[in-house]
C-alpha cells in the first residue's frame, strides 16, 4: 500500500477513555441508525481496557477536533480493524486512508501477519479497502441490522502483510 499523502492539518495519535465523548459524536454522525453499524458508548468503553485493543484519532490540529478514528484489536499474529469512522463533511478527504493506512503500518511494525476487517455491503469504504491492499474473504448474511429492521450483509476481507 503506498502512503497516502498527509493531511494538512490533521494529526494521527492514540486515544482512551477520555475521548470517548469525541469518539461517539464521530460514531453517530458517521454511521447514524439506518444499517445498524454503530456501536453504543458501554460497547467502546467495554472494549477499550481490553489488551491489544487501540483506540487511533484523527484530529484536526489547529481545533484539536476529533474528525475520525479507527478501533483495532490484535490477537497473536492477527490485526483486526474493529471500527473505522470520519465524520461526513470530511469523507473522501483522505482522514480515512489516513487511519487505515496507520493501522497497516503499526500492525506492520509489530510483525502481525493478518489484517482482517468486515464492511456493510454497499458501504462506499470498500474501495478504499480494496485500494488498501485488501481482499474479499466472505460474507455474513443479514449481519447487520437497521433501526427499521432491514438486514444487510457483512463482507469481510483480509490483508496479508
Amino acid at each position: 500500500m503506498a502512503s497516502p499523502a498527509l493531511l494538512a492539518g490533521i494529526q494521527i495519535e492514540r486515544g482512551g477513555n477520555d475521548d470517548l465523548d469525541a469518539v461517539m459524536a464521530v460514531m453517530n454522525a458517521a454511521f447514524g441508525t439506518t444499517y445498524g453499524e454503530a456501536w453504543t458508548r458501554s460497547q467502546c468503553a467495554g472494549i477499550l481496557p481490553m489488551a491489544g485493543v487501540t483506540l487511533t484519532l484523527a484530529r484536526e490540529a489547529a481545533s484539536r477536533e476529533v474528525v475520525g478514528f479507527a478501533l483495532t484489536r490484535s490477537v497473536a499474529d492477527d490485526c483486526e480493524l474493529l471500527l473505522l469512522a470520519v465524520v461526513p463533511e470530511r469523507h473522501r478527504s483522505g482522514v480515512g486512508s489516513q487511519l487505515l493506512h496507520h493501522f497497516v503500518e503499526t500492525a506492520r511494525e509489530h510483525r502481525v501477519a493478518r489484517l482482517h476487517l468486515e464492511v456493510r455491503d454497499g458501504n462506499p469504504a470498500i474501495q478504499m479497502y480494496r485500494d488498501a491492499g485488501f481482499s474479499a474473504a466472505g460474507r455474513r448474511h443479514n449481519y447487520y441490522r437497521g433501526d427499521d429492521g432491514t438486514r444487510f450483509d457483512a463482507l469481510t476481507y483480509v490483508r496479508i502483510l
